[in-house]
């Protein structure tokens, strides 16, 4: 078992509530984290036919067969459980007693917030990040790292890539799509998916989307809250403060996986990688993933944006804090010599302009070197230590 970064969060978190919840996508490792940090728990799979059906026949009785609480995976599927486990810890009193595990985002975290406000801690593991795959065995090539992604059981056993990505989506359209939301046409849903992955990085424009995959808007934004609600996709929203100056509003699409991103996309070989048009683009859903799985697994929340005015000036990612926010371009060359001044320059002076005035923006670029350099006040980090600054 790879070690994982959330798990000291995630026993800090259950001495403090009585019900710890994990969510995240499909085969992410949340089983193996909760088994692992509460080894003497019952475990129960509610994916089973049987367990499920006496759960959501008799809730009562079914959670009564464990006085000491237990850890119930893929809990989405017994969605009245919640419900019923309110009266439970109100009455026990006891942290760290019930530990939920779910692969399904929107629905269940209302589930649960609506039932348990107040007596649940919620966490989100993501696949193996860069710093938790340096436990297990040094980092590939960068395009390597792109192509293989994040999901464990692509470290821990022999399996061949492209196998296991064609097995997960094609489980993840015939059994998690239908769950979450009833579509008729899997095959157009599936070229909603891979036109999606064409797609990352880029700032969010629904109609063009929907045109490109023959459906209407409106079904394109359900489609895109269906990949969101299942840890397929997400959206990088712009950065927001009260000021004057116009800002773009639209989202970028991010994958968290750019393994997957890249399967959909039909990259197979780091020569095609290496030459493909979006290669670029994948480094920096790459990125952008690496900042975001660093923070959750500390317990922080997003708090992630990017930036770009009306003249087109973009920063790819800010780390937002009122003072001191964390300025970020990313950049897939492997020379620390970009002309990222500019962008900078036009950050920081909105970032001013707000009446909490930015104390310092810490001015970093991301890049697919191999050496870190500081050339006129902007810190130059390679890619295969990116795990090593603090972005909390």
């Amino acid at each position: 078992m790879i070690a994982r970064t959330l798990t000291p969060v995630v026993l800090e978190r259950a001495r403090q509530l009585p019900v710890l919840t994990v969510t995240g996508p499909r085969q992410s490792g949340k089983t193996t984290l909760c088994r692992a940090a509460f080894p003497a728990k019952p475990y129960v799979s509610l994916e089973t036919p049987d367990v499920r059906e006496e759960a959501t026949r008799d809730p009562r009785a079914f959670l009564a067969r464990f006085p000491e609480g237990a850890i119930l995976d893929e809990v989405q599927r017994a969605p009245e459980l919640p419900s019923y486990l309110q009266e439970i810890v109100d009455t026990h009193k006891r942290n760290g007693e019930w530990i939920l595990t779910g692969s399904q985002h929107f629905a269940l975290v209302e589930r649960i917030t609506q039932s348990l406000a107040g007596r649940t801690a919620m966490l989100q593991l993501l696949p193996l990040s860069l710093e938790e795959i340096r436990t297990h065995r040094a980092p590939r090539t960068l395009d390597e790292q792109i192509l293989l992604g994040g999901y464990p059981r692509l470290y821990d056993q022999d399996i061949p890539p492209q196998a296991w990505f064609a097995d997960y989506v094609m489980n993840y359209v015939e059994r998690d799509v239908r769950q979450i939301q009833e579509i008729g046409d899997l095959g157009a849903f599936q070229t909603f998916l891979r036109v999606c992955a064409g797609r990352v990085a880029q700032v969010l424009n629904l109609s063009a989307l929907g045109a490109d995959c023959g459906i209407t808007h409106t079904t394109a934004r359900r489609w895109l809250s269906v990949l969101e609600a299942s840890y397929v996709a997400f959206q990088l929203r712009p950065l927001h403060r009260n000021v004057t100056k116009r800002l773009t509003k639209s989202p970028k699409l991010h994958f968290y996986d750019t393994g997957l991103a890249a399967h959909l996309l039909g990259i197979r070989t780091c020569e095609e990688l290496a030459y493909h048009p979006l290669r670029g683009a994948l480094f920096e859903n790459w990125v952008v993933t690496e900042v975001l799985k660093w923070r959750w697994n500390r317990g922080l929340p997003t708090d992630l944006a990017y930036y770009r005015d009306a003249r087109g000036t973009e920063i790819d990612l800010v780390v937002e804090k009122a003072l001191d926010p964390i300025a970020v371009e990313i950049k897939a060359g492997q020379t620390p010599s970009f002309d990222v001044g500019a962008a900078f320059a036009s950050l920081e002076a909105t970032l001013r302009a707000v009446p909490a005035a930015t104390r310092s923006m810490e001015r970093c670029v991301v890049y697919g070197g191999e050496r870190s350099v500081e050339i006129e006040g902007v810190r130059y980090q390679p890619w295969n230590e990116v795990e090593r600054l603090d972005w909390s």
